[in-house]
């Protein structure tokens, strides 16, 4: 039996392709954002391994993810086994929804306001200090996440989410700078990883494909509470999250804040060169169980 992979962006495949092969599993590509569906017709049987992006759109497939959505209906009506289903992609493709979700499940989130449209932008920014970030609701590898040093620097810009929310959000200050990201598989913790914000900025996805520049940005954690970890794993248990990324802030005033959970993650190559475990080869395992 099959382990469909259901995505829109072949760069990031080649490192999942490779675990699939060393494990030996059957995987197929289903490149999302163009074709059709036989709605009559029952899906071929596999396991099915939804890794939507919210970032879909800025690299011109816009409509893979309403792809997507039909495509993951029209499986889970069928009664197909799905990783990272249908309600796993609305909280990849939405801010609003995993801040909520986070807060309730009482997680300390970033103080946020939720923008619909320009018109009310600079009055909202004037209720947050400065400085603040702005940044798409519907987003990914950082792109359209700016600070601000002043309300009026806000004048014209544009956050670029597809659909028209600009989160407005408090500016989280490190202790130190990085962030930090957890990544779990199936109920299990992988490893951990430092993002160093001091070089890249917002823009800090792992994977090779979005390298910038020569020197590493990332480097493997290994000195992490069990408690947060064991806090991820709840809530990723509680919302249906299989395989995703949970990404924290420790902050200058004694904080640990939760801003963005990943479930398109990727796995940065120099991290698994040397981490206890590898993030992919836990994929593939726990998707070969699945089938």
């Amino acid at each position: 039996m099959t382990v469909f992979v259901l995505h829109e962006n072949p760069e990031w495949y080649p490192p999942l392709a490779a675990a699939f092969d060393a494990e030996g599993v059957e995987h197929e590509q289903w490149l999302l954002g163009s074709g059709s569906l036989a709605l009559d017709e029952a899906p071929p049987p596999g396991v099915y391994w939804s890794r939507m992006s919210a970032s879909a759109h800025s690299r011109g497939h816009g409509q893979a993810l309403e792809h997507g959505r039909a495509v993951l209906s029209w499986l889970e009506a069928a009664g197909r086994r799905v990783v990272n289903g249908r309600r796993v992609l609305e909280l990849e493709l939405s801010k609003v929804e995993q801040l909520a979700a986070l807060r309730a499940a009482g997680f300390d989130v970033p103080r946020t306001y939720a923008v619909i449209g320009p018109e009310d932008l600079l009055a909202v920014a004037g209720k947050l200090p400065v400085p603040f970030v702005a940044k798409p609701n519907q987003g990914g590898k950082g792109l359209g996440v700016r600070r601000f040093d002043s309300v009026d620097e806000l004048g014209g810009f544009e956050a670029g989410s597809p659909d028209g929310i600009t989160l407005l959000q408090e500016y989280v200050v490190p202790a130190e700078p990085f962030i930090t990201r957890v990544e779990i598989v199936g109920g299990e913790f992988v490893y951990a990883i430092k993002a160093d914000t001091s070089r890249g900025g917002f823009e800090l996805c792992p994977a090779d494909a979005c390298a910038i520049g020569d020197a590493p940005l990332f480097s493997l954690r290994e000195d992490l509470d069990q408690s947060i970890v064991d806090r991820y794993l709840e809530f990723a248990a509680r919302h249906g999250i299989e395989i995703a990324g949970f990404e924290f802030i420790e902050t200058a005033d004694g904080r640990l804040v939760t801003y963005d959970i990943n479930t398109n993650t990727n796995f940065n190559p120099g991290v698994e060169a040397v981490a206890p475990r590898s993030g992919p080869r836990m994929i593939a395992r726990y998707l070969a169980k699945e089938v």
